[in-house]
């Protein structure tokens, strides 16, 4: 769970808990570094994980389930109604503002009331938002609505971390976070797949539909899965925090606990850059592809698939990298290959080809995560880094939410091969300004 990816119209459900676990701070995990010791030894049966735990998987294994097939085939969905990139970037860049506005108010409403309200009116209001979503096709209501289904699911991100936090403990916390999210990634896989091949199976059983009729029923079909996971929600029990734990640091520090550590200073800009960057294409490649280089549904539900397997490849590899090279020259490895493999892509012509370097700019980008949160966590003190994640956070969104939206413009009016170039180059300027504005710098972590 290592990087906060921005899927179509915005981020998926499934990348949203591999962001939340990279940026936590865990001083005593070593399975970052060196996760083929945990993988060989796990064995679920001896973490003891609670009933509350498998409460809050079956509830998030419907979650994803549901919105991460939701999430890759919306922008399509839309492609065959007739709208445009312009119109799908002011709806992307819509929903991730709505994240952005909700995530802070949410955070409060968890203080006060507890993990498990804010779960119910999550599991509620945001498979109905959806549902509405793929109905009402009006524009100016799409942007209302992706405006509320974002601030609606800002609760997610907000809920999961201390949610299983507080239904693990020290021995198998690590063992409940990797379950979550390889379960997500495998029905993501399942998705694309059943994505890219619903029509034809629909066509041997006699039944004939428009591939836009097709895309909306998965739509609501996956927006009816999403909601299943309020069954488990209805029986989940989220221990509380012992009174006075949660924010008496935070309430006595007061407005002194946002005053920037100078790394972070530093470190912000660049970041910002980097998920603006990765949000103004990443929502549109499938698009891209389908529209643009003529790649049918079924051969893109297959690439999907086969981008869930290779992240989830690249985040055991990963480790090994930043050990062989270096964390800061890791880092700047993988994004400038990202930024080559995005000006290649933006002269690509054949299908091939262009799905052969999207698959490896998908790689490359996924692999410099890690790397850039371990370089936050590891530059800055402890008592600082929830700090430095959530402001981190709110600035990447923020800048994804902007990005979205210009680039829609963008690809409307110049096309997209001149805008992939654009962005290659964009993407180097920012390695250049990491490896100028970041160098590493160890902090021993402060306990006292």
């Amino acid at each position: 769970m290592n990087e906060p990816v921005i899927e179509a119209p915005g981020p998926s459900p499934g990348e949203s808990l591999r962001a939340g676990a990279a940026i936590e701070p865990r001083s005593t995990d070593s399975s970052w570094r060196d996760p083929l010791p945990w993988v060989k030894g796990n064995n679920f049966r001896e973490r003891n994980l609670s009933r509350g735990y498998w409460l809050f998987f079956w509830a998030a294994f419907f979650y994803d389930a549901g919105f991460c097939v939701y999430f890759f085939l919306f922008n399509l969905y839309l492609l065959d109604l007739g709208f445009n990139e312009r119109t799908m970037g002011w709806i992307g860049g819509a929903f991730t503002l709505g994240s952005v506005a909700g995530t802070l108010p949410s955070g409060g409403f968890t203080r006060r009331f507890g993990v498990r309200p804010l779960l119910l009116a999550l599991f509620v209001s945001a498979p109905i938002l959806s549902a509405a979503r793929s109905v009402w096709m009006w524009e100016p209501a799409q942007i209302g609505l992706a405006f509320s289904a974002g601030l609606a699911m800002s609760g997610w991100g907000v809920c999961y971390l201390p949610a299983v936090a507080r239904l693990t403990n020290e021995s198998n916390r690590t063992a409940g976070f990797s379950l979550i999210y390889s379960v997500s990634v495998g029905t993501s896989m399942v998705g694309g797949l059943v994505c890219g091949y619903l029509q034809p199976w629909l066509a041997e059983l006699g039944i004939a539909m428009q591939p836009a009729e097709v895309k909306r029923l998965i739509l609501l079909l996956s927006s009816a899965i999403a909601l299943a996971g309020l069954l488990p929600v209805l029986r989940l029990r989220v221990p509380e925090p012992a009174a006075g734990e949660e924010g008496a640091q935070a309430v006595a520090a007061g407005w002194r606990q946002w005053k920037l550590h100078p790394f972070l200073k530093r470190f912000l800009p660049p970041m910002a850059l980097w998920a603006g960057l990765l949000a103004a294409f990443t929502p549109f490649a499938v698009v891209y592809l389908e529209h643009d280089l003529r790649v049918s549904m079924t051969h893109i539900g297959l690439i999907f698939a086969a981008v869930q397997l290779l992240q989830f490849s690249m985040g055991l590899l990963v480790p090994y990298l930043f050990r062989k090279t270096g964390l800061m020259n890791g880092i700047v490895l993988t994004q400038m290959s990202a930024a080559l493999v995005l000006a290649a892509l933006a002269g690509a012509h054949s299908q091939g080809l262009a799905v052969a370097l999207y698959m490896t700019f998908a790689a490359a980008q996924w692999a410099s995560t890690p790397g850039l949160y371990n370089l936050l966590m590891d530059s800055l003190p402890d008592a600082e880094r929830s700090t430095a994640a959530a402001m981190t956070m709110f600035t990447n969104a923020l800048s994804g939410a902007g990005a979205t939206a210009l680039a829609g413009v963008l690809f409307t009016r110049f096309g997209y091969p001149p805008v992939l170039l654009g962005l290659a180059a964009m993407a180097a300027a920012v390695t250049l300004m990491f490896r100028v504005l970041t160098p590493v710098r160890k902090i021993a972590a402060s306990r006292g």
